[in-house]
């Protein structure tokens, strides 16, 4: 932006990784950049869901910091997408896509974590569910997750997708 490469009105950047980097870290360090973040997910992982609103608990305690569990080997988890197609392909067969938006992953002080000073961010974002009927190799197709966080994390920016 400083040298003139980024104007404002511009769309995002657009920054596509794979399984193998902490796409929620890179979001989080890239946060004040006009970049859109997209990385792979492995498929064994689980992400949480908004908390729900405060209720008046009698007995006190701390509320709750994360919402339910979404996991992405258990379809019961998964609830309602907030957006769904489905696209007949001529390589692929019938390829469904879906999103749950404001899911984050619960972080722990691990990793690129570790000396992550006070208390650790919710970094929310749009989980993707990317799901073939066949591969033209003749493969088992396995669903691709992918973790996108754009311009504010919210469901407005789940269209642009």
């Amino acid at each position: 932006m400083a040298t003139g490469q980024h104007q404002a009105g511009d769309p995002n950047i657009l920054i596509v990784v794979n399984a193998g980097y902490d796409v929620t870290r890179l979001a989080f360090l890239l946060a004040d950049l006009p970049v859109d973040v997209l990385g792979r997910l492995r498929s064994d992982r689980v992400m949480r869901r908004p908390t729900p609103p405060r209720v008046y608990d009698p007995y006190g305690g701390r509320p709750p910091k994360h919402g339910k569990k979404f996991v992405f080997g258990d379809p019961a988890t998964w609830g309602e997408p907030h957006a769904a197609t489905i696209t007949e392909t001529t390589r692929y067969g019938t390829a469904h896509a879906q999103v749950w938006d404001r899911l984050h992953p619960r972080l722990t002080r691990r990793a690129a974590w570790l000396g992550f000073p006070g208390e650790l961010p919710i970094i929310a974002g749009t989980v993707l569910r990317l799901q073939v009927d066949h591969l033209p190799s003749g493969g088992d197709p396995k669903p691709i997750w992918m973790w996108w966080s754009g311009t504010d994390g919210t469901s407005q920016d789940v269209d642009r997708l």
